[in-house]
């Protein structure tokens, strides 16, 4: 494994464990029970999503980092950052391309909900079977019960509770979703920066070492979540949520998971790092040039319309 030493101590892991709990408790403020249930009535784009994130594209990024014969630091970053559930900011970028927002936090709450489960069997299931990550299992033992332990506690246990304080506590759930989404991505944001600036010559010096990783994994996995909803017939709106859903990973909860039970492992945390800064610039980049496009298509089909009508008033009394 490449040996990087990242400067970041407990505090910090402490602190990242909680913005990541307090960012999903912030999340499921204003999800509901009956929302899981209603995707029932229209569960194909969610179950396709779905399928994507938590079987495809681990199984295509094993596949990758085994092809191109990765360094197994990143080979093991890639994988973990594979399994991880859909990152919230998906729904977001769904909203702002013009996407299905409804069929986005259905496969967003389904991914969440089953990381507790799907994570560490992913993360163990492929790392073993990738013969350039086995030799990495084998040296940091992570035991399931403890990855699921640790999804738990900062994934699980957080929506829970803000499915529950949504429910009991409407007026107050609405009160503070839109400033708790503000000042816990500002946290994390201040965070990573301060952990950027720490250790910003081991960034410089490892650069070519991950940022073609990370730029082609979510190339892949933004084209995965794409080719799924052509595949599966899904409508343009609908494909756009699998697209978001796909390549926005929660790349936080994996950084958070590797501070907590494997510090050491410096070049998959680059690899979560710079993914945690990429993904929202692409995903942006790709959502605004969908909604720009949008409009324009939607101005010349106006324009055709009023052409066509032209003639008509021409020869009206």
């Amino acid at each position: 494994m490449t040996s990087v030493d990242l400067q970041f101590s407990t505090s910090d892991v402490i602190a990242l464990n909680s913005i990541i709990a307090l960012m999903m408790f912030g999340v499921a403020l204003s999800m509901r029970p009956r929302d899981v249930l209603s995707l029932a009535s229209a569960p194909k784009a969610p179950l396709l999503g779905l399928l994507a994130q938590v079987v495809i594209l681990p199984a295509a990024t094993s596949l990758g980092v085994w092809l191109l014969d990765l360094e197994p630091g990143l080979a093991i970053g890639a994988i973990l950052l594979a399994s991880c559930p859909s990152g919230t900011f998906s729904n977001a970028l769904t909203w702002i391309a013009r996407g299905n927002v409804g069929a986005s936090v259905g496969m967003s709450a389904l991914s969440s909900l089953s990381a507790p489960i799907v994570l560490p069997l992913n993360f163990a299931l492929y790392g073993w079977l990738n013969p350039i990550t086995r030799p990495i299992l084998r040296q940091i033992s992570l035991p399931f019960s403890d990855v699921a332990l640790f999804v738990a506690v900062v994934l699980a246990v957080p929506m829970a509770a803000g499915m529950w304080t949504g429910a009991r506590f409407p007026g107050f759930a609405a009160r503070v979703d839109r400033p708790l989404r503000l000042a816990t991505v500002g946290i994390m944001l201040g965070i990573a920066g301060l952990a950027l600036l720490a250790n910003l010559e081991l960034f410089v010096d490892h650069s070519l070492d991950f940022v073609a990783v990370v730029i082609g994994m979510n190339l892949m996995a933004l084209l995965i979540g794409q080719g799924v909803g052509r595949l599966g017939g899904l409508t343009s709106a609908d494909r756009r949520a699998t697209t978001f859903e796909v390549g926005i990973q929660n790349s936080p909860l994996g950084l958070g998971l590797l501070f907590t039970v494997y510090p050491e492992a410096g070049a998959a945390i680059l690899i979560l790092a710079f993914w945690g800064v990429w993904h929202v610039s692409a995903g942006t980049a790709l959502a605004l040039w969908w909604a720009r496009r949008d409009r324009r298509s939607a101005a010349l089909c106006a324009q055709g319309d009023e052409g066509r009508a032209e003639p008509e008033r021409a020869f009206s009394p």
